[in-house]
């Protein structure tokens, strides 16, 4: 049974005879600044129902990481593939700060659309500086439909002023932005002509300004606390969102083709790091460091993948998995050649639904060169293997986290080939990625 069910995911995926009319859709979730320690099914006390089914009747990767500590580069090596600081994404984009991701870049969205698919975007973007047009916006990098914000909804997440629907700004609205974002993707699809159709859902949630009706903060009342009930109740109310979105996917009989994944964006927030995150109570669960760290708590997230027919109930997958091998999967699941101009720092790991590692042929590599996990600015992995360096300094450390999720035992002397090697490696990439530097 298994060698048949490879054979017709195999006819899917290259496109082969009558399956070609059968491509799959594609849902994209995206919350912001979850912690690995937030969702029921990764541990948490947080109530993430809809979640922790999803994972239950699919595949938990427990090794996902994402391509960066902090939002705007993470999102846009999750789009493009490549290291975000191969073209000037280097950290979270300012509003008026002229950064935005380049039009010369290739994005997922851009080739799904020309795969024949139907595209549209809701929820934060933050890949550009300003929404006005001056800047790519989501349809430059091909989105039909965009509903979004530059960075966070404002001046909070219950009744934003400031989403853009395709170019023009659409004014107050009234509700949470996890469902009013929702709202636009059902009523999107709900709307959309017939094919197959990519749907990127990113929340704004639980990033601050963090906003919860009463009846989800009623749910944490007994945390004594109530900036921490207002986190777990944005963090409910997103699952909840994403509950909706996946009954109506039910509803219009598209889930069964439907390939589905969820992730954050990096890792959680420190309370009080800055003098509004009062209610940042995001947690890493056993990992080191948060959001702005390249230890595993900035990097490694919860991540979710259903695809009916292919992942399997309960299926939990530890192979390492990255935020930019997102494209050259897709790339393949939708039948589209991936770019073949410029560097892919990502692979695709349709193998994990074997239960095999993907096949890659570089390194997974990290620099985030504001990382509050001084002095290290670099990662590297290989394996299990984790390298921590910076390019001002030869001492590096060396972890196996298949041993030490939590990063607390340096390898590095005591493996000193293994040590060398990955350093060479780790500074050739960066060389490679920074050849101004």
């Amino acid at each position: 049974m298994k060698v048949i069910i490879g054979a017709l995911a195999a006819l899917v995926l290259v496109g082969a005879g009558p399956a070609t009319a059968a491509k799959p859709n594609i849902v994209l979730f995206l919350a912001d600044d979850l912690g690995y320690g937030d969702l029921g099914c990764f541990g948490s006390t947080i109530k993430t129902p809809n979640l922790d089914r999803l994972a239950a009747e699919g595949m938990k990767l427990t090794n996902y990481s994402v391509p960066s500590p902090v939002c705007s580069p993470s999102r846009a090596g999750m789009l493009t593939g490549r290291n975000p600081n191969r073209y000037g994404i280097r950290d979270w984009i300012p509003a008026d700060s002229k950064i935005f991701l380049p039009k010369s870049e290739t994005t997922i969205a851009t080739l799904l659309r020309s795969a024949g698919y139907r595209t549209a975007h809701v929820g934060k973007w933050h890949l550009n500086s300003k929404m006005d047009g001056s800047e790519p916006t989501p349809d430059t990098h091909g989105f039909d439909h965009w509903f979004s914000t530059q960075n966070n909804a404002a001046p909070s997440h219950h009744n934003p002023k400031n989403f853009i629907r395709n170019g023009k700004p659409v004014g107050p609205l009234e509700g949470y932005s996890s469902t009013l974002i929702v709202n636009e993707a059902i009523d999107w699809l709900k709307g959309a002509q017939q094919g197959p159709f990519a749907l990127f859902v990113w929340f704004h949630a639980p990033h601050e300004p963090v906003a919860a009706p009463e009846e989800y903060r009623r749910l944490y009342a007994d945390a004594g606390d109530p900036t921490k009930a207002a986190y777990s109740g944005s963090v409910t109310l997103m699952d909840h969102e994403v509950g909706r979105m996946l009954t109506a996917l039910d509803e219009m009989k598209v889930r069964d083709n439907t390939l589905v994944f969820f992730a954050s964006d990096n890792g959680p927030e420190t309370h009080l790091r800055y003098k509004s995150a009062v209610h940042s109570h995001g947690s890493p669960g056993p990992l080191r460091g948060m959001k702005l760290h390249v230890t595993e708590g900035g990097i490694r997230v919860p991540a979710i993948l259903q695809w009916r027919g292919h992942t399997k109930a309960g299926q939990v997958c530890e192979e390492p998995v990255f935020g930019l091998d997102l494209l050259p999967t897709l790339c393949e699941v939708a039948g589209v050649e991936a770019p073949k101009d410029r560097a892919l720092d990502g692979a695709s790991v349709l193998s994990i639904l074997e239960g095999k590692p993907p096949a890659r042929t570089t390194s997974m590599y990290w620099q985030y060169d504001l990382s509050i996990s001084k002095p290290w600015t670099l990662a590297l992995r290989e394996g299990s293997w984790k390298l921590l360096g910076s390019p001002s300094s030869e001492k590096v450390a060396l972890y196996d986290l298949s041993a030490d999720i939590g990063e607390t035992n340096d390898l590095a002397e005591r493996e000193p080939d293994r040590a060398r090697s990955m350093a060479e490696r780790l500074r050739r990439l960066y060389r490679e990625i920074n050849p101004a530097k």
